[in-house]
């Protein structure tokens, strides 16, 4: 079942990189008492996701910092590895961009957001989406209607509906 605005977003462990390592932060911590944006991507170093959506975040970033969002976060299902060498690669660590891996896909299902393309070789991986989240609740929720698509959950597509 997909989730819904005006639902609590789903709690899941997510891993990003520390400064030691691989390490994990559940998305409650990430999300309670505070305002982010949560976007997601069907997958690092895919096409649409390198080229439009997380050039997005990084053009739009001051102006969600002006209203107030304390912490824009891209999750994959990947590895955070992958997703740390993405963020140096993008330039989105260095925008502060949280890279989170979702390596099991366990927060990407209690979204209903999974989706799968074999031909494409991308298996339980995430659609594409954005929200914007406070205090744990979805106050905007954007879905693409197909995963190639990078519009309403671009960073300027979410400061539309804010």
């Amino acid at each position: 079942m997909t989730i819904s605005v005006g639902d609590k977003v789903p709690d899941a462990m997510l891993v990003r990189l520390g400064a030691d390592g691989p390490e994990g932060v559940s998305v409650s911590t990430l999300t309670e008492g505070r305002t982010v944006v949560i976007f997601a991507v069907p997958g690092a170093y895919t096409g649409t996701c390198t080229t439009a959506h997380v050039p997005s975040y990084i053009r739009t970033k001051d102006t969600f910092k002006e209203r107030g969002v304390e912490e824009i976060i891209c999750v994959a299902v990947n590895d955070p590895f992958v997703m740390g060498a993405w963020g140096e690669m993008t330039g989105a660590t260095e925008a502060g961009i949280t890279m989170a891996g979702d390596p099991e896909s366990t927060f990407t299902k209690a979204m209903g957001m999974e989706f799968s393309a074999p031909p494409a070789g991308l298996i339980d991986r995430s659609k594409r989406y954005a929200m914007l989240v406070v205090d744990g609740e979805i106050k905007v929720l954007n879905e693409e209607e197909n995963p190639g698509l990078c519009e309403v959950s671009a960073g300027e597509g979410l400061l539309e509906d804010m």
